[in-house]
């Protein structure tokens, strides 16, 4: 019984994915930060205008947060400013954040691999995601 239920389980899940594909403009530098346990951490914003015109007939633009660990963390800030095109892949992550008005859920995108589309070497963009 036991075998069965896992196999159901694993069945189900490999219809289920966890992915997201982001390209935009970085709003800012990237600033690499080190965590007191040695990691190392960027936040970044990439500015991502929508394919379609609201009601007034404009392009509106999404601002997303992304997180980017490690190698890529420091190779995006060693060769990448404000306003240059980026591809991030990657996954979402939800937290649950306690507020004095109670708990919600936050999402994070962890940039699992980062793509530099703004005239950059292709030798950079392989050595980041080695």
């Amino acid at each position: 019984m036991n075998l069965l239920c896992e196999i159901i389980v694993r069945k189900d899940c490999d219809k289920m994915m966890n992915s997201i594909l982001f390209v935009g403009r970085l709003t800012k530098d990237v600033e690499v930060k080190e965590l007191e346990d040695g990691k190392k951490v960027a936040n970044i914003s990439l500015a991502v205008p929508r394919s379609f015109k609201n009601s007034d007939g404009v392009y509106e633009t999404d601002f997303i947060n992304c997180t980017l660990w490690g190698d890529k963390a420091d190779v995006t800030a060693m060769y990448c400013q404000k306003g240059d095109i980026i591809g991030i892949r990657g996954r979402a992550e939800s937290h649950i954040v306690k507020t004095n008005e109670g708990s919600r859920y936050n999402i994070e995108f962890i940039a699992e691999r980062v793509t530099f589309l703004s005239n950059k070497s292709k030798k950079i963009e392989q050595e980041l995601n080695q």
